[in-house]
């Protein structure tokens, strides 16, 4: 399954919620689109989008489509967010390093710019 293909069939939110439908379970192509305000050939477009994902299945049985959800192109992109994850945070943590040593490096030249404190006399 490609990547790209997953990433833009979950770009939509009809489409997000035609998946939410068949986790419950498999379902007919027109009880799919009945909550729909749009038409059936618009929402048989949508599934046409997540079947090229790999996100559905079709099953033909008579007249009848029935539709269900296969959810392994989602572990794909779990696993590319994770690694991605993973990857900015190793970032992020170089660069607070990066800065917390610059701070470090400023705080001991300030310092040492400083003139000596003046002892005190006791009264």
């Amino acid at each position: 399954m490609d990547l790209d293909d997953t990433l833009v069939a979950l770009a939509d939110e009809t489409r997000r919620s035609i998946l939410q439908r068949l986790a419950a379970g498999e379902a007919r192509v027109t009880e799919i689109a009945a909550p729909f305000d749009i038409s059936l050939n618009s929402v048989s477009k949508h599934i046409r989008v997540l079947e090229r994902a790999g996100l559905v299945r079709r099953r033909v049985a008579g007249r009848d489509h029935f539709l269900s959800l296969d959810p392994r192109p989602m572990d794909g992109v779990a696993a590319w967010i994770q690694r991605e994850r993973a990857a900015w945070a190793a970032r992020l943590d170089r660069l607070e390093a990066a800065l917390r040593a610059e701070d470090a490096i400023e705080a001991a030249q300030s310092s040492s710019r400083r003139p000596p404190a003046k002892p005190r006399r006791k009264p």
